[in-house]
């Protein structure tokens, strides 16, 4: 669902009743997107955090780490990343992301060729059904949402960050060559029908 607002107050507002909040994707760079993250820290709704929602926080991640609690998810790509957490990709992904989960403490999902998903409990996997198809402009706004989208059915922060990873791949794989953003959701039907279709066999 996606709702309007007109101020971090209103926002806020808005939130308290939601189960999860994606924020971030085409937000700006600006302090009206930073104010209206911290407005989100007391709702209780699981945030995923991505893009400018990341971005805009870059030499100033005391202020995003305060708005988080464990069920928040953030989802940078390599880019956003370093910005959050300079220095950090040197001691190798799979390193710098659980330390990121742990400084954070939040789920990380670092997104990539092989996606990897951290918890700061200390889990992490590694997504091997990763497209190329993926690379492509919007493609991670559109995980951003699938992952809001399980949070708010009351799955597990990290498991939901893993699922839709998973989900997000096989249905790139489905479309296949020329993928758009805009085809990723028409896919999901598919994926889920073929899965549902394999457990029962």
């Amino acid at each position: 669902m996606l709702t309007p607002f007109s101020s971090p107050e209103n926002l806020s507002r808005e939130a308290a009743g939601s189960d999860a909040v994606v924020i971030g994707p085409a937000a700006g760079l600006d302090d009206a997107t930073m104010a209206n993250i911290q407005s989100l820290g007391s709702t209780g709704a699981v945030l995923v955090i991505d893009a400018d929602g990341l971005s805009v926080f870059k030499g100033r991640t005391a202020e995003l780490f305060a708005v988080l609690d464990r069920d928040d998810i953030l989802t940078p790509h390599e880019g956003e990343f370093e910005r959050l957490f300079p220095g950090l990709l040197t001691h190798g992904r799979e390193v710098a992301v659980q330390e990121a989960a742990r400084l954070a403490q939040a789920t990380i999902v670092l997104k990539g060729a092989q996606t990897l998903i951290a918890s700061p409990d200390g889990r992490v996997r590694r997504n091997e059904n990763g497209s190329p198809w993926l690379a492509t402009a919007g493609t991670g706004d559109v995980l951003a949402g699938m992952i809001g989208g399980l949070a708010a059915q009351r799955m597990e922060s990290f498991d939901a960050a893993c699922a839709a990873v998973w989900l997000h791949s096989d249905a790139a794989h489905t479309f296949g060559p020329g993928l758009t953003s805009d085809d990723l959701p028409d896919c999901l039907p598919k994926v889920l029908s073929e899965m549902r279709s394999s457990a029962l066999d």
